[in-house]
């Protein structure tokens, strides 16, 4: 059944959905999922075409976050709902469990309809269980984050074979505090990059995203470059900002106030769907993969991880 048909269950009831969905607690709307993998959208921009969310909606409050529209699915908008009315699903693990018994191998996103590792997580602590069971099942995973709370988990992340992307677009703290206002600074992130790789869990930064006109001059990008290289990153995949229904309205709503004289250019740069010019898109990403072969770092998406048996080979005597 789909969310469409839910909202008739009762016509004379008109809060949003999840709240007659969900059960309030602690200020999260803790509500069970009927499944845990779901397909990725096309404007997200990243490899993998499959995710793993325990939670949807993030207190990071990042203004250009593609994940926006979720939220009015259940009834909710995608500006400040987003930020602040986090939806929780305490049944993650044997959810994920029983998918994963049936599931191809096919690589997993985990964390994009919310940070896997945001506020929620300290109350909820799903993320070790999620771990476990990706790992348990063989299935290649990244796990996409802003928040220094993964250390928690290094372990168990090396142990699962994981990849983790830490998201660092820009090292401007001005910027950084208007659209990311909920998130850490630019130097904790670039500090968690330096002790995962020292922790021996494999790291990538997502340089994600660009935001046109704003965090895209080559000084701005040679700063962010040089200092990402100096952690010890092995790679960057340079993603430039999206804007599909939902997270289009509220970025440009922020932008009209904070920098108006932008407004029509981005109206220009963007399609309908949300994507960037193709022309402006390969500029930025050109300029970040020739920084990035200066650093003697790979730049792009990452190589296609292996598919492990789900059970060892046992040895022949």
């Amino acid at each position: 059944m789909g969310w469409d048909s839910l909202s008739l269950v009762d016509a004379a009831d008109d809060r949003p959905l999840i709240e007659r969905r969900a059960v309030l607690r602690g200020g999260f709307y803790e509500t069970q999922a009927r499944t845990m993998i779901e397909r990725v959208p096309r404007t997200a921009g990243i490899a993998q075409r499959w995710a793993v969310s325990p939670y949807r909606g993030c207190a990071h409050a990042c203004r250009g976050c593609g994940a926006r529209a979720g939220h009015r699915r259940l009834g909710l908008d995608a500006g400040g709902d987003f930020d602040t009315r986090i939806v929780v699903k305490p049944n993650a693990v044997p959810r994920l469990r029983a998918e994963l018994a049936r599931w191809d191998g096919e690589p997993l996103a985990v964390g994009v309809s919310g940070d896997c590792y945001q506020q929620a997580e300290r109350t909820y602590q799903l993320m070790p269980g999620v771990i476990e069971a990706l790992g348990e099942a063989a299935v290649p995973f990244t796990v996409y984050t802003k928040s220094p709370l993964v250390l928690r988990d290094a372990a168990l992340l090396e142990r699962a074979g994981a990849q983790v992307a830490i998201s660092i677009a820009f090292v401007d703290e001005r910027i950084r505090r208007a659209v990311e206002p909920g998130a850490v600074g630019a130097q904790a992130r670039l500090e968690l990059v330096s002790a995962l790789v020292e922790a021996g869990v494999a790291c990538r930064v997502l340089m994600a995203p660009v935001l046109p006109l704003l965090s895209d001059a080559a000084d701005q990008l040679s700063a962010t470059v040089r200092r990402i290289a100096a952690t010890g990153a092995q790679a960057i995949e340079p993603i430039v900002l999206r804007l599909p229904p939902g997270t289009r309205a509220w970025y440009l709503d922020w932008l009209a106030g904070a920098h108006p004289h932008l407004v029509e250019r981005y109206e220009e740069l963007y399609d309908r769907a949300g994507l960037p010019s193709p022309g402006y898109e390969q500029r930025i990403t050109g300029q970040i993969e020739q920084l990035c072969h200066l650093y003697g770092m790979r730049s792009g998406p990452p190589e296609p991880a292996p598919r492990l048996p789900r059970y060892p080979q046992l040895a022949l005597v």
